[in-house]
């Protein structure tokens, strides 16, 4: 009778012949390590880029780079606040010194811009928004009053009706500023590449 392996036994049966290749592991590895110092930087506790990249074995720069670029690129996003404005222009100055291009510099400070401008106009919207729906929330107000016997008070995002409304508007304020966050992150990824 034939012995009965364990899901262990074969497991290792199949991986027996899969090996690790040195050099792939230590790029991973730099890659992961581009991937922290990019955090670092962007919580202000590391200073240079540059000098990271200089102090990194020359056969590990390139991973170092690109988890360097994957992590600043995937802040390049709508603020939500004004806070996150700084986020965004540190990871700008670390685009900037990876891809050490003068005219995504420019391009750059052109995005952040807009994106204060943007973080303006979604206040502005908002408050629009508000005072536009505001006697159409008095009068459900007003309605439900009447028919509980008592006040009333509907917080305007828990209306339906309030909620498609205001993500309608507000969908058309991102949608135009998101084709710019989209243009910033293409041609940061064709000068990187390129």
């Amino acid at each position: 009778m034939g012995r009965i392996k364990s899901a262990l036994e074969i497991a290792l049966e199949r991986t027996e012949s899969v090996k690790g290749d040195k050099t792939t592991i230590n790029q991973f590895e730099a890659k992961q390590r581009g991937k922290k110092l990019a955090n670092a930087f962007l919580e202000g506790t590391l200073a240079s880029l540059e000098e990271e990249i200089k102090k990194t074995p020359k056969d590990q720069q390139a991973s170092v780079k690109q988890g360097l670029f994957d992590v600043l690129l995937s802040q390049i996003t709508l603020p939500a606040t004004a806070e996150e404005e700084k986020r965004l222009e540190a990871a700008g100055r670390g685009l900037q010194a990876l891809i050490g291009s003068p005219r995504f510099t420019a391009f750059y400070k052109q995005f952040i811009q807009s994106v204060s401008r943007y973080v303006t106009d979604a206040a502005q919207y908002e408050e629009a928004i508000l005072r536009q729906y505001a006697p159409k929330l008095r009068q459900k107000e007003e309605e439900l009053s009447r028919r509980h016997g008592r006040p009333v008070q509907i917080d305007p995002f828990q209306d339906p009706e309030f909620t498609a409304f205001y993500n309608q508007n507000m969908n058309t304020l991102r949608d135009t500023y998101q084709a710019q966050v989209d243009q910033v992150r293409e041609q940061a990824c064709a000068l990187f590449q390129g």
